[in-house]
This record gives structure tokens, C-alpha cells and sequence, in this order.
């Protein structure tokens, strides 16, 4: 078996594409994000991509069918502006070999279709719950950035001061390095406990404006609200007790 297997199911004109790739990783932002974006515009899938670097397992379906696990692309054609194609995948690579052999070989496809833009997704770790999150932006060219900020992303100094970690990053470094293709990485703040739709929710504000895409958020939203609520119902169970009913959150 050959380290990379490419299965195109369509081949479609396109004019211009732009990619957003939202593959799995903190708080799965990136991914709720770009699944809701394949579901709502009734994308229809291009590729799909199979690996040796991806886990060594099969997933189960409702109906008990398995399949392998894959990255896919999808596309949406649009009359007036570019068009739009996404990256969903079930898993990224497991090494970090692997992390750049697929990052190379999905933009090598993309640059032969004419990609002109890609703006990759991911989640951003407070380490807390996050009542309002922000959309943090890195990009490969500084004359993006003032663009972005009116869209609402920011750019705080020293954030985050690790870099960016996996695909959501690596595309964009090897699309710049090597490709001569722009991009720009949106990041939703999140807790990274649990698969977080607030911070997807944020990326798709962002990336509706950007895009000038008709997407209604309602049901994200909804399901948003239902773990909040949860999750404010596990917060109350694990707080501590305190008679005098004073704040006890100073101890560690």
C-alpha cells in the first residue's frame, strides 16, 4: 500500500477556489465548524483521501457499516464569487512524518485546481470555560491582518505562545513556503475539555463575512446552548461547599 491513496469521486470546473480546512483537534472547533459549513451549503465531496499515517482502525456507522478513516474535500460551486471547497478529515496524521507528507500532498492537489486562498481552523486552549470567545488570527502575509480585524479576529502579542500545532498550522507554513498560496488560521477559544460549538460558532461569524456566505447558525447554536447548559450543571455539582457562603475560588 502506498503511504498516501487519493479517491477522487468528482471532478468538478472550479473558478478560484478558496479552501477551509477544519480537521479534528482542541475543543474540535475547527471541525464543528467546517462539518456544519458541509452541511448547511449541501457541499458535495471531491476527494477522498486515505493513509498509512492515519490511525490503524475503521469507524462504525448507526447502521454498523464501517469505514476506514479518511480526509475528504467538498466542494460548492457559487455564480458570483469564488468557489468554496472544504477539508474534513477523521482524524490527523499520528506522526509527525505523516503531518507533513499529507500537509504536502493535499496542497500539491490543491495548487493543481488553482486554490487561492486557504483559511484553516482550529481551537485555541484557555484551559476554563469560556463565556464570550475570541477568534484568534495568524496569517502569512501582514497586509491580511487589518482586513481580518474588522471582521473581528485578533491578534494579541504573545497569543498563543506556542505557535500552532498540526495541520491547522503546517498547511499554512508549507502553503506559503512552498506553494506561494496565502492563508490565514482562525482560532476559537475554548476550554478544550470537551467538542466545543461556541468557538466554532465565532470562527463562522468571522468566516460568513469574509466569505459572504448564507449560512444560518441557528442550529449550532441551539446546540451550543444545550452544553452550556450541561457543563454549567457539572460546575455547580463540583463546586465546594462553604456554610459562610463566602467565594472559595482563591484555593487552588
Amino acid at each position: 500500500m502506498e503511504k498516501i491513496i487519493l479517491n477522487e469521486v468528482r471532478k468538478p470546473r472550479l473558478k478560484s477556489p478558496v479552501l477551509v480546512g477544519g480537521l479534528p483537534g482542541i475543543g474540535n472547533v475547527g471541525r464543528i465548524a467546517a462539518e456544519y459549513l458541509v452541511e448547511k451549503l449541501k457541499m458535495k465531496k471531491m476527494w477522498d483521501l486515505f493513509s498509512q499515517f492515519f490511525p490503524p482502525q475503521v469507524l462504525i456507522k448507526e447502521n454498523g457499516e464501517i469505514n476506514l478513516v479518511r480526509n475528504s474535500v467538498y466542494y460548492k460551486k457559487f455564480r458570483d464569487k469564488p468557489d468554496l471547497l472544504v477539508l474534513l478529515g477523521d482524524s490527523q496524521s499520528t506522526t509527525q512524518e505523516g503531518q507533513y507528507e499529507i500537509s504536502h500532498y493535499i496542497l500539491t492537489m490543491l495548487k493543481n485546481v488553482h486554490v487561492s486562498m486557504i483559511y484553516t481552523l482550529g481551537g485555541y486552549s484557555t484551559g476554563r470555560i469560556v463565556e464570550d470567545p475570541r477568534v484568534l488570527g495568524a496569517v502569512t502575509r501582514k497586509d491580511l491582518v487589518p482586513s481580518l480585524k474588522k471582521s473581528g479576529v485578533v491578534f494579541p502579542k504573545g497569543e498563543p505562545g506556542g505557535g500552532i500545532v498540526g495541520s491547522a498550522g503546517l498547511l499554512l507554513g508549507l502553503a506559503k513556503e512552498m506553494f506561494s498560496i496565502d492563508g490565514v488560521c482562525l482560532m476559537g477559544e475554548t476550554s478544550g475539555y470537551f467538542a466545543d460549538p461556541k468557538g466554532a460558532i465565532k470562527i463562522l461569524v468571522v468566516l460568513k463575512e469574509i466569505l459572504d456566505l448564507d449560512l444560518d447558525l441557528k442550529e449550532l447554536q441551539i446546540k451550543s446552548k444545550q452544553i452550556e447548559e450541561i457543563t454549567g450543571r457539572i460546575q455547580e455539582e463540583n463546586q465546594p461547599y462553604s456554610p459562610s457562603g463566602e467565594d472559595l475560588g482563591y484555593f487552588g
